[in-house]
């Protein structure tokens, strides 16, 4: 039992406190929570399930969402440090897992980086009709955002998150314009131009459409990111208000921004691309570009603080593993000045930037950056939902090895809370499971969707077990030997 109780210690969990400032709050936390499970985009994507878009919504929300927020409210009141999952994982199931499951939920932010990237040059073609056609330069643009991002994310934490809150808010602003696009089109046109409300048929969901599922999962990926910044937040008792405020606002955006598509365009045409919203805004408004163009440009600057949101929120999963000397201890360090840790954000964003330069480059054709935005966006899905499954986990094991702590921040009954991590779990293996069974988009034939996803997803599962077995001979070799004294 003690030598158990000793692998579940961590360096992070003495050393963190003291070197990361106290500066967020609970506006703050939710901002962040908003930034990292909010893509509206994904709001035009679904329109391809017609009606069927709010069944699955719901079902996420229900399956997934509300028992993550749940059982995260849980884990983060009982262990509030940095590192949010890989510390949660670590005490319930030891060090193996608990770098697995860290693992797992640092290397998506790598390919979400890339994706906002990409969805700002989507959104830009739409707003400068023709430009950036060629491969090379949606590459420079995508990497002048990811760059720009490390710059501010090196910055006071204080200072990023302020900008990245402005951000925000314009964002919701724009959110609620999307909605309100449809329901100016259904007051102007007295109809909706998607037909068949009224068909039982239409809200219903069947196995051809399961990969919808998992497309809502991804939607709602990223409860628990904010407390990778456990040690940074004044007061404890943001962990419930952010999760709460935070879910309410994610539920109301995606059903509003969905209605308000659906009501302006026919879903029936509906080819899943991420700029529908635009077009809705565009038709909505009386047939004015120039309106939808200034919503583009809001959801431009969102993207772009939204890849910085990204990159300091996910570089204190990469700082954890420096600390738990699991990764090269430089990543553990911060800057005397900003006390915020540039190694580990430069790293994330050179590895981001490597996917960019293989991908975006003179030698692909310039429609490639759909392709690439739809699988990334998928290979997060699998890969992230892996590091959910040990979320949920968690919960039934912190409960016998931490009674005490269970109780004192306890959020819910204790059977509400493992009935939360058993759907959790099954909703978050069914995601990644649909997510491989069908492509989300017509630009892959289903056979290419699955090797794609199963090499990227491969590949990513392979390292984290590669660096963990480097780090454990690494260990092991520099383990103190005993001395021996001299008897008597």
């Amino acid at each position: 039992m003690a030598s158990q109780t000793d692998d579940r210690l961590m360096i992070s969990e003495r050393i963190a406190p003291g070197m990361l400032p106290r500066v967020l709050n609970s506006f703050d936390m939710t901002i962040i929570f908003v930034a990292i499970v909010l893509f509206i985009v994904n709001a035009s994507a679904i329109q391809q399930a017609h009606q069927a878009a709010y069944t699955y919504w719901i079902l996420g929300f229900l399956a997934f969402l509300i028992p993550g927020a749940l059982v995260t409210a849980q884990l983060g009141q009982m262990f509030p440090q940095e590192g949010s999952l890989y510390v949660w994982t670590q005490k319930a199931f030891g060090p193996f897992w608990g770098f697995f499951a860290g693992f797992c939920a640092w290397w998506p932010g790598i390919l979400v980086m890339v994706a906002t990237g990409d969805a700002v040059v989507t959104i830009w073609q739409f707003v400068d009709k023709g430009a950036l056609s060629k491969a090379w330069q949606q590459g420079l643009v995508i990497l002048a955002v990811l760059w720009f991002s490390a710059f501010v994310a090196t910055l006071r934490l204080r200072m990023s998150q302020t900008y990245a809150n402005w951000a925000v808010v314009f964002y919701g602003a724009g959110i609620f314009v999307i909605g309100l696009a449809g329901i100016l089109y259904l007051i102007g046109s007295g109809h909706s131009a998607t037909g068949g409300w009224g068909t039982a048929s239409n809200w219903s969901i069947h196995s051809g459409q399961w990969t919808w599922f998992g497309f809502v999962i991804l939607a709602l990926l990223g409860i628990e990111v904010p407390l990778n910044m456990g040690v940074e937040i004044v007061n404890m008792r943001s962990i419930k208000k952010y999760l709460f405020w935070g879910s309410i606002v994610v539920m109301f955006a995606y059903l509003w921004a969905t209605l308000g598509t659906m009501l302006t365009l026919p879903a029936a045409k509906s080819v899943g691309a991420t700029t529908d919203i635009l077009s809705a805004v565009q038709r909505g408004f009386w047939g004015s570009h120039a309106f939808a163009i200034i919503i583009g440009l809001v959801l431009i600057w969102f993207f772009v603080a939204n890849t910085i949101v990204y990159n300091y929120s996910f570089s204190r999963l990469l700082f954890v593993s420096g600390l738990e000397q699991r990764m090269p201890a430089q990543l553990g360090r911060v800057n005397e000045k900003t006390k915020v840790p540039v190694y580990a954000i430069l790293t994330q964003t050179v590895l981001s930037s490597l996917f960019v330069v293989a991908i975006f480059n003179p030698w692909v054709s310039g429609d490639n950056n759909q392709r690439a935005y739809w699988l990334f966006q998928a290979a997060v899905t699998v890969i992230w939902c892996v590091s959910m499954v040990l979320l949920f986990a968690d919960i039934f094991l912190v409960r016998r090895a931490f009674p005490a702590k269970f109780e004192e921040v306890r959020v819910a009954h204790p059977y509400v809370l493992y009935a939360s991590g058993v759907i959790g779990i099954l909703a978050s293996a069914f995601g990644a499971y649909v997510t491989f069974r069908s492509q989300w988009t017509t630009l892959f034939t289903i056979g290419h969707w699955r090797l794609w996803l199963a090499v990227l997803c491969g590949v990513s599962i392979a390292a984290a077990l590669l660096i963990y077995a480097i780090s454990e001979y690494v260990h092991r070799r520099e383990a103190p030997r005993p001395t021996l004294t001299p008897a008597g």
